[in-house]
């Protein structure tokens, strides 16, 4: 788990010197009182940090500037308790490299109709005021979250929470970096993309090892360090009887916790965050990484399958998203349909890296044979998906931009046996029905790899392209395959107008 608690958000108050000592002075103790609140509330996972209140320019540009370079601000939250002129702030916006989310409330919820006068009408001005100030970001095309109503509403809450947790994925990913296990997939198109403009645009680092630093590492671990780890996850697993201790395929098991040591050591000493590999790559290591990628994606890191970096970075951003959240998240690929009449559903897996915190059971350690890449047969965790609402996000390179692509999905019971079938799946009913989701994914360019989640809903991810400026297409109960059509034509006019 993530400590959220290191993310700063400053809480910035507008307002101006026209209204007098006494306004200002009512307008700090206010702003407190709401710090103090928002503080103690479960919903809002960051540290909130009240800052001066903003009355002049001066003040506002020294507040960013120093935002800009306080290592662990993640973002900031304005609200205009009073009315403050919307010039003031361009300087300071003007030099901002920080996420923004204009908070529209104020801190009385009634109007009090026997007592109101001029004098609450202007301490109690958001109305206005938050217009004025909305007005600027408008006019500087600066990309923010609004979100207006009561602050004290659980949902107003919830989706500065939400917020504040994408935040957060954002600046941890200004300070990762990806390791590539050796290239891509032979000839696959999706998993390429441009590097340099990843790191530009998102502050990822995507760095190529050779596959035998990995090996050298993996043999440094050795066969009773990895018993011993083992020992410690005895009673999260169920184990199949060839692996447990004595077991024919025991050391099947002992080799994918020794790889799952030396990768967790060489992400460690990288500071990554996220890693990729491909079974066409393998020199040096007995299996491909099965088990062990299952297990380090359920301790927090990112995995893209067949060299696949941007899945593995947004699912590390996924991860720290929904710290803390129920339900799990994971790397996914489509596989294969099922096509019964009003049974119409897409089954999901991989060929072994799926991320357990998904699992409605406890999973089951297993080893078979992988028909593919040459290697001996890998040991790996099989169960089915926890059924419920869940989100399936992507992210493409269309060679000028990002795109991100959502669906959102409903994740159902698998209620058949498959006994051939030693994976992890998940089986889901995509909105707005199967022909109609595969329909627009395919036509917005989708990929075959996903992050899913049953923690994280489509807001999260629609907040995160936002926040990073990159455009995203979202599908649900109403998109019509036809109309995104027109809206992906619309919108190539729009992004290539950006370049």
């Amino acid at each position: 788990m993530f400590d959220l608690k290191k993310y700063e958000f400053w809480f910035i108050v507008g307002s101006q010197d026209l209204y007098g000592e006494e306004t200002l002075k009512q307008v700090e103790a206010n702003a407190k009182v709401m710090a103090a609140e928002f503080a103690k509330d479960a919903l809002l996972p960051g540290t909130l940090v009240l800052k001066p209140i903003a009355i002049n320019p001066q003040t506002i540009r020294k507040l960013f500037a120093e935002a800009n370079a306080a290592e662990n601000c993640a973002g900031i939250i304005t609200w205009m308790h009073t009315f403050s002129p919307s010039k003031m702030w361009i300087q300071g916006l003007a030099i901002n490299h920080k996420p923004i989310l204009h908070l529209h409330t104020q801190f009385n919820r009634d109007i009090p109709w026997d007592s109101i006068d001029m004098d609450f009408m202007n301490l109690n001005q958001a109305a206005h005021g938050d217009r004025e100030h909305g007005h600027i970001y408008a006019r500087m095309r600066i990309n923010r979250k609004i979100v207006a109503g009561f602050w004290q509403d659980e949902d107003v809450r919830r989706r500065m929470g939400v917020w504040m947790r994408v935040a957060a994925a954002r600046l941890e990913g200004m300070n990762s970096v990806v390791v590539r296990f050796g290239d891509n997939m032979r000839d696959v198109a999706v998993t390429e993309g441009d590097k340099v403009e990843a790191q530009r645009k998102f502050g990822w680092q995507i760095n190529t090892w050779g596959i035998g630093d990995l090996a050298a590492c993996y043999n440094d671990v050795s066969d009773n360090e990895a018993e011993k780890l083992i020992q410690e996850f005895s009673d999260k697993y169920e184990f199949a009887p060839n692996v447990q201790k004595g077991g024919e395929f025991r050391h099947s098991l002992v080799e994918q916790v020794r790889m799952e040591i030396a990768m967790r050591r060489f992400l460690e000493a990288e500071h990554a965050g996220a890693y990729t590999d491909t079974f066409q790559d393998l020199h040096g290591l007995p299996q491909l990484p099965g088990f062990a990628s299952q297990r380090l994606m359920e301790q927090g890191y990112g995995f893209g399958g067949e060299g696949d970096w941007k899945q593995s970075m947004l699912l590390h951003s996924a991860k720290l998203m929904a710290s803390g959240l129920s339900g799990g998240t994971s790397f996914m690929e489509d596989y294969t349909y099922h096509f019964a009449p009003g049974k119409e559903a897409a089954l999901g897996a991989h060929m072994l890296e799926v991320c357990p915190s998904i699992a409605e059971a406890k999973p089951r350690i297993e080893v078979h044979p992988l028909g593919i890449g040459g290697k001996a047969a890998p040991a790996r965790l099989v169960f089915n998906a926890a059924s419920g609402p869940a989100v399936l996000a992507t992210i493409i390179d269309m060679g000028n931009r990002f795109r991100m692509i959502i669906n959102e999905i409903e994740t159902i019971k698998i209620e058949q046996d498959m006994p051939k079938l030693p994976v992890a799946r998940a089986l889901w009913k995509p909105y707005p029905s199967l022909a109609g989701a595969a329909e627009s994914w395919i036509l917005s360019g989708g990929t075959h790899h996903a992050v899913y989640s049953t923690q994280l809903t489509s807001e999260y991810f629609k907040d995160w392209a936002e926040m990073m400026d990159i455009e995203y297409v979202f599908i649900g109960k109403d998109t019509n395959p036809e109309c995104l059509r027109n809206e992906l034509r619309w919108g190539e006019a729009y992004w290539n107008s950006k370049i």
